[in-house]
Order: structure tokens, then sequence, then C-alpha cells
């Protein structure tokens, strides 16, 4: 199973902290990044391969992958020379080489608990499994999803109006069989239309689900995960860290690589 990681962005919505420092660098705990912590469960996940597209300080990045990758995958980044003009549609279109049988596609932003990473491993099989959790109340910037009765997605989009609401993404889909390359193959038709490059790659997956295309959800409600978009989150998720199960994950002592 091969993991895409989509790091591209500086996150200027954190400013002044990544002003200078790519946003999946930020440290969560114990020195450990955003961007190491996701390495760190996939591989506790038995992930074995990943590919980290960059951009923002990209040579930083690759740096510090030397220093925080765990042992047992194997890394590569791919580098998005349009990062600063350009939202993670191109940043997703540009790993689409990699997008061949099994893998997972992971917002850079996104960390999580081992066990919201099994879950969505052991969810039944299906071309294009999206991870939603549930709450009561959903803001302007959450990705919302409408479901129907079976949790198969109907649409995604920040904008879906308050009845059409039963769920929000978190940023990990796993692909299967055909499911990668249908998706690879609206990436493809969205990239040729400028206005896209400014786009979600989630407005391609519900695309493909107006189309037709079987996209089934997993949920993952009750299990830990956070997005880091401003100060804010980013200090909910280093409390929450520093208290949990965060720092087994790298209490054994690791030969430099």
């Amino acid at each position: 199973m091969r993991a895409i990681i989509l790091s591209a962005g500086q996150g200027r919505r954190l400013y002044p902290l990544t002003q200078n420092l790519p946003k999946c660098l930020l440290p969560l705990c114990e020195g450990v990044s955003i961007l190491g912590l996701q390495l760190r469960v996939l591989a506790s996940c038995g992930v074995r391969q990943a590919t980290v597209v960059v951009g923002f300080g990209a040579e930083e990045v690759e740096r510090h992958l030397l220093e925080q990758a765990p042992d047992s995958m194997e890394i590569e980044t791919l580098y998005n020379p349009f990062f600063e003009t350009t939202d993670n549609l191109v940043t997703a279109w540009l790993a689409r080489e990699r997008m061949r049988g099994d893998f997972l596609l992971l917002n850079g932003d996104t960390v999580f608990e081992p066990a919201l990473m099994r879950r969505v491993l052991r969810a039944p099989p299906s071309a294009s499994r999206i991870a939603i959790d549930r709450k009561p109340r959903y803001d302007a910037d959450d990705m919302k999803v409408s479901l129907d009765g079976g949790g198969r997605l109907l649409a995604i989009s920040k904008t879906l109006k308050r009845h059409e609401i039963d769920a929000e993404a978190i940023g990990v889909i796993r692909f299967s069989g055909d499911g990668g390359g249908r998706f690879v193959d609206g990436l493809e038709r969205a990239v040729r239309d400028r206005e896209s490059h400014s786009r979600y790659y989630l407005s391609v997956v519900s695309e493909n689900a107006a189309s037709g295309v079987e996209i089934e959800s997993v949920s993952i409600e009750g299990l830990w995960w956070q997005e880091v978009d401003c100060a804010h989150d980013l200090d909910r998720a280093q409390q929450h860290l520093e208290e949990g199960w965060a720092p087994k994950l790298w209490s054994e002592p690791r030969e430099p690589r």
C-alpha cells in the first residue's frame, strides 16, 4: 500500500509560524512534525511506501525526511513548481503516475491516531472509500459531505446547503482497483481548465460521484483526528498528543538513516 501525501502548501493562515517553515514541518510533540507523525502512524499500520508532494520549502522537507522518516518506509518526493499559484487539485494531478493499484491519498495537514488509519484500511473493499466524521454543527470551512442512505457519496463541497449535509470529509481517501484510474481521469479533465487550478481535488471526487462513480464512505466517528489550518488547531493537536498515545510511536531509539 502506498500513501500519497499532499504537502506542497505554505500554510499562510499560520503566519508567522510558517513564514519560513512549511506547514507540514510544524512541530507537534517531542519535536515530531505534522509530516513526521503522519508517516509514523502510516508505518505503524503497515504502509510501506509514501510519495510526498512538496512545494514551499521543498529542500527543507526533504532534509527533514532524512531525520524523521520511519526506517520501514520507502519514501520519495515529487515537486510541485506551481504551488504558489494553484491549489491541491494540481498537487494531486502531479502525483497521478503513482495512483495505480491500492493507495491512500492524504491531505498534508491532517493528523490522526493509528486506530483511525486501521479502520480505513480494514473497511470493506471498494474502488474508492472516503473517510468521514460527523458532528452537531459544521462551519464554513468544513468540507461537507452528502450521502445516500447506504453511505455512498452523493456530493462533497464547502458550500452544501444545511439540509444536504450528512458529514464532513477529513482528508483521507483509500483507492483500490479501478478507483484510482477514475480519479486520475477526473484530474486530467480538470487541469485542462485553468479555472480548475484554484480548486480542491475533492471537487473531482464530487464530480465523479455525480456522474455515477461509486464512492463509498467509512465513518471514523469516535476516533481522534485534527486538521491543522490555524494556530488554534495546532495548539489543540499539540495538547492532545502530549497527553495521549503519540510518544509511543517514537519512544524506541532509531538508527540514523
